[in-house]
């Protein structure tokens, strides 16, 4: 006989409040105290004053020009599930770091105009065939569930999302990568035409992110490819973006063109600005500081105090094991 043994972070589903019943519309955050972020990296934590009606506005009009639509909503995987209430819809699609439209959190209204069809992903690199695949043919190919993750942000803000996707081992298994391959680089759109802020010369685009091969086959690493039981959101990343729960959020790279698998450990976006803040690892720890400020604690959007910050974001179960081999402050693990 099969027994589950539930995970410490878990919550049984008929405890979970429903979306748009836990949460009233609040106030979010004001300007941190200790100012900008380097060079935006996170920005002010900016309040977002657009009513629902006007996100829904902007939904639907995504929703109708995108092919995925009627894939949606897919049916949820109950192995990942939550501890907290998912975060109010509103909140989780109009607060958001997207550096190629603006440093604001306000910029959803700006990504709308990403053009989302045609969108080719490479993958190439270390495999036995490099292929160019359109994004509705990558879709047919995998296997679409939904996930309940939360996600923390390095600037200590955090919120849990139901993202459907699949996982990443599915696309790593597609690219069959040779056997000296480490890491998988990924690589965000370029279109300055549609996105002011890579019109940014300071900025190192495109924006890049890697994985070594043993946390990208990990089964928490996710492609996600919608939010809240839709296609995805352009502002969240659309049409792909990737999920990794244990890791701080400016690890999850958004609107993905290239996945390369190479022998060589990739230089990351904020790394590449500012390494002594923003490093390859990035993995959640309340017992490291940033520079400049502490990961003891979050601020959950929508809800009013502070909460404790877990290791590892709380799947330390799944993911611990990758790193024991590893020194914590020498590999800088955790920023």
């Amino acid at each position: 006989m099969l027994v589950r043994i539930k995970r410490g972070w878990e919550l049984p589903e008929s405890q979970a409040t429903p979306e748009g019943v836990f949460l009233k519309r609040r106030s979010l955050l004001k300007a941190v105290a200790a100012g900008p972020l380097l060079l935006g990296a996170g920005g002010l934590l900016a309040a977002c004053d657009d009513g629902p009606a006007q996100v829904a506005e902007a939904a639907e009009g995504s929703d109708a020009a995108d092919p995925s639509a009627g894939l949606y909503p897919v049916e949820q995987n109950p192995r990942y599930t939550l501890d907290r209430p998912l975060t109010e819809e509103n909140l989780a699609t109009t607060y958001n770091n997207y550096y190629e439209f603006g440093s604001s959190k306000n910029i959803w209204q700006k990504a709308q105009a990403l053009p989302l069809r045609p969108w080719t992903v490479a993958i190439d690199g270390m495999v036995e065939q490099p292929m160019e695949i359109g994004i509705d043919d990558l879709l047919a190919k995998m296997p679409l569930e939904e996930r309940l993750y939360r996600h923390r942000c390095v600037e200590a803000w955090s919120m849990a999302v139901p993202y459907s996707g699949f996982p990443m081992k599915a696309l790593v298994d597609l690219a069959r990568p040779l056997s000296s391959a480490r890491y998988v680089k990924m690589v965000t759109f370029e279109d300055r035409d549609v996105a002011s802020g890579q019109n940014a010369a300071w900025y190192p685009w495109p924006y890049i992110e890697g994985l070594t091969l043993a946390e990208a086959t990990n089964e928490l690493a996710f492609i996600a490819t919608g939010l809240y039981g839709k296609p995805m959101p352009k502002q969240n990343g659309a049409p792909l973006r990737l999920a990794v729960p244990w890791k701080y959020g400016f690890k999850h790279i958004k609107g993905i063109v290239r996945f390369e698998f190479t022998d060589q450990r990739p230089v990351s976006f904020w790394e590449e600005i500012q390494g002594s803040e923003y490093g390859f690892w990035a993995n959640v720890n309340p017992e490291v500081s940033h520079p400049r400020w502490s990961q003891a604690t979050e601020r959950v959007l929508g809800v009013d105090e502070r909460v404790p910050t877990l290791l590892y974001n709380g799947y330390g179960e799944f993911v611990a094991d990758l790193y024991k081999d590893l020194d914590p402050v020498k590999d800088r693990l955790y920023i």
